[in-house]
């Protein structure tokens, strides 16, 4: 890879990582209902999750859209159905201190797993590997994949800090509740440029 190709996915991940959707803003919502040190599986299943996806988003999976396109369709139902289920839950959460021990962010797991269902993820892995890993070898994957790692963990620090900053605004109740409610229908509002590209 040239030093103007990486400089150039650099900019794509910068610009598609640091963009509000779907991880950002459940980022932000977990930063300002449980803090950043609660909130660091999440942040690390979002920041490596995704580059942990398009190893083999890139090496063979893509071509599953290649030869049965109606998969990406099935890809976007299901992906909206969650995405829906998860706003939901945003919505309709209540401050921690409230619910105990069952109030929790998600885990490296889920998060990461989340990355498999977030129709920004797919549309990112999908674009740079077409982009800058055309030959869809190891080597070129691999420096997309490393790119968004480092550039991931600088996106996914910075949205849960700006949770963790508005914490204090957020002390009652009420302006928890708004908060949560303003991040689920942005979460839902974040599905309408994939769906509509």
């Amino acid at each position: 890879m040239t030093y103007e190709i990486f400089l150039a996915l650099a900019a794509f991940c910068a610009g598609t990582l640091f963009t509000p959707g779907p991880n950002n803003l459940m980022l932000m919502a977990s930063g300002a209902n449980f803090g950043l040190a609660r909130s660091l599986p999440h942040l690390a299943g979002v920041a490596y999750g995704f580059p942990l996806m398009i190893l083999p988003v890139g090496l063979g999976v893509m071509q599953l859209f290649d030869v049965w396109p109606p998969s990406y369709l099935i890809l976007k139902v299901f992906s909206v159905l969650y995405i829906l289920w998860l706003a939901w839950k945003i919505a309709h959460a209540s401050a921690p201190r409230d619910k105990g021990a069952e109030a929790r962010p998600l885990t490296f797991l889920q998060a990461a797993g989340f990355q498999w269902v977030n129709p920004k993820a797919w549309s990112m892995a999908l674009g740079a590997i077409t982009l800058y890993a055309s030959s869809r070898d190891l080597g070129g994957i691999l420096w997309v994949a490393g790119t968004f790692a480092v550039i991931g963990t600088v996106s996914a620090v910075t949205w849960v800090k700006l949770g963790t900053a508005v914490r204090q605004l957020l002390a009652r109740e009420d302006r928890l509740r708004l908060f949560n409610r303003v991040m689920a229908g942005l979460l839902v509002l974040s599905m309408v440029p994939v769906l509509l590209g």
